[in-house]
């Protein structure tokens, strides 16, 4: 299977799911962000950022346009540490910033998702 039928596999799966659920899989995915940026584990920060940043694009247009923004906000910063990865992985201070700001978002969109308070 090529990679752009997983991805439109992947898509159709996701897309199955319901608003809340998909900010779920994206707030999850943050945290991921956070843990790899911790133990400076590069290759599973770029796997997890490009799911993110399709999850957040399957998103963004079904959703109310502030958290929509604030998404895309997200998923721009997402593409910056991309391109600097290799940087904030050898300067222990950065890295430890961005794994803040991935906790921080994670914390937003589940706050978003509405999931923490019906689990309440």
């Amino acid at each position: 299977m090529d990679t752009k039928s997983n991805l439109d596999e992947k898509k159709a799966g996701f897309q199955n799911e319901d608003i809340s659920h998909r900010l779920g899989h994206i707030a999850s995915n943050l945290a991921r962000v956070r843990s790899f940026f911790n133990s400076a584990f590069k290759k599973g920060v770029e796997v997890v950022i490009d799911e993110t940043e399709w999850f957040i694009e399957w998103t963004a247009a079904e959703i109310e346009p502030e958290q929509a923004e604030e998404l895309v906000n997200m998923q721009v910063q997402l593409v910056r540490w991309q391109l600097n990865l290799d940087n904030i992985l050898l300067d222990d201070t950065r890295r430890e910033e961005v794994a803040r700001v991935a906790e921080a978002y994670s914390q937003k969109v589940l706050n978003m998702s509405g999931l923490v308070d019906s689990v309440a």
